[in-house]
């Protein structure tokens, strides 16, 4: 995909600027892999990285999140309308009523200032990304050592029933089964081994 921005130059004329060889890092797993925490250490880590914020139905925590910095937060009707325009370039309705997904724009947004887009989805939405954009793609699936471990740390966040707990264990056993689909499978088994595995990938596919 190119991108072709116009600017105006003396006299009136117009250049057109092409944005060529965007890449993308999108890392995905089951709730309570760490991805996000690995995430968030890349951002900080290189600064040519740009994070890709979600679109979602949900109502805002409080005043801790913010609009456009956090999640775009849509109502489902108007998340229903950019469906039927081709807007995202993933979505998923999670729970009825319950839309999540990756907006067009915002990739855009984040190749236009320069930067590379990293995402933080979960397994169906990493595929998705990774069939629509192909070669400019990378991506990793982070897997902890069991699926016991896992449930352990969903219990230690002391946030999730047990019928709530229950019912991510079935889904991460049905998403374990889609990580040969991944080009990477990143073993979260020692945080700070894995980040510095972790840099290894992306710093490698950002100089390729």
């Amino acid at each position: 995909m190119i991108l072709t921005f116009e600017f105006k130059l003396r006299g009136s004329k117009k250049a057109k600027l092409e944005i060529k060889n965007q890449k993308l890092i999108v890392f995905s797993a089951p709730s309570g892999s760490g991805k996000t925490t690995i995430v968030k250490h890349l951002v900080k880590k290189f600064p040519n990285l740009g994070f890709s914020i979600s679109a979602c139905t949900r109502d805002k925590r409080g005043r801790i999140e913010e609009n456009g910095k956090d999640y775009y937060f849509l109502t489902p009707d108007d998340f229903r309308h950019r469906i039927e325009n081709h807007e995202f370039v993933e979505w998923e309705e999670v729970y009825e009523g319950a839309f999540y997904g990756t907006l067009k724009s915002e990739v855009e947004r984040i190749w236009s200032i320069g930067k590379v887009a990293i995402f933080d989805v979960d397994v169906k939405g990493g595929l998705s990304l990774k069939e629509y954009y192909k070669e400019k793609a990378l991506t990793i699936f982070v897997k902890v050592p069991s699926v016991e471990e896992l449930k352990d740390r969903l219990k230690g966040r002391g946030t999730e029933s047990d019928d709530s707990i229950s019912r991510r264990m079935f889904k991460v056993k049905f998403e374990m089964g889609f990580q040969d689909q991944f080009d990477y499978i990143l073993l979260n088994d020692d945080l700070e081994k894995t980040l510095l595995t972790a840099e290894k990938i992306v710093d490698e596919f950002l100089n390729s």
